[in-house]
């Protein structure tokens, strides 16, 4: 069986499963009660939701599940977690793109930077637990280029999903009330722990909004 990149995820998240739940408070038993699932299949093809703002949130989600991906590529190598560069260069594409699909570039950088900032939430608390706790660290290092295609094709659903939602958007109680429904869903149906249900609460930060 060839080692594709849901494979790699797989070898990640077992451990992450349990890790994170000692992070949090929660003992070893108590984790095995409350596995995440494994993934299966491609994540970019399934939203939460059909309708309103579960099929953003679900890419939300499904990125940040990404970056447990990107911190396992890091983890005891040179590379930080902030990447500035980066950071700025992606900033001025989805602007540039924005653009293109007929979306407010501030609002749609602003998104981004959200996601960037959840991510590194993420990453951040996986690395303070895989340095406590070293036997829960990946034992595998995925490829971080393989990563950045993912998070590009992330990165055009996302584009996708905020033009198609841009009047609810605009909404603003209507908006956060949907929004509510629709994070508490993709929390339960995810079966996030609370170190990316916190994360995920900073992704969705701006998606209502009165532009």
């Amino acid at each position: 069986m060839p080692f594709t990149m849901s494979t790699r995820r797989f070898a990640v998240v077992a451990p992450i499963a349990v890790g994170v739940s000692i992070l949090c408070g929660v003992t070893p038993a108590m984790a095995q009660q409350h596995d995440a699932p494994a993934p299966s299949g491609d994540r970019l093809d399934s939203p939460r939701s059909s309708s309103g703002l579960g099929p953003l949130t679900g890419l939300a989600i499904t990125r940040l599940l990404v970056s447990d991906q990107v911190a396992a590529a890091k983890f005891g190598t040179d590379q930080t977690i902030d990447d500035p560069a980066r950071e700025q260069q992606e900033m001025n594409q989805v602007r540039q793109e924005a653009v293109v699909w007929g979306i407010d570039p501030t609002a749609t950088a602003q998104f981004f930077q959200d996601q960037i900032a959840a991510s590194k939430i993420v990453q951040r608390g996986l690395f303070r637990l895989w340095t406590e706790h070293p036997d829960l660290a990946p034992t595998t290092r995925p490829e971080l280029a393989t990563i950045r295609q993912e998070l590009d094709q992330l990165t055009t659903q996302i584009l996708r999903q905020l033009q198609s939602t841009q009047d609810l958007r605009r909404r603003t109680p209507l908006c956060r009330a949907q929004l509510l429904d629709d994070q508490s869903s993709g929390e339960i149906t995810s079966h996030l722990d609370a170190l990316h249900r916190h994360a995920l609460g900073v992704a969705l930060e701006s998606v209502c909004s009165p532009r």
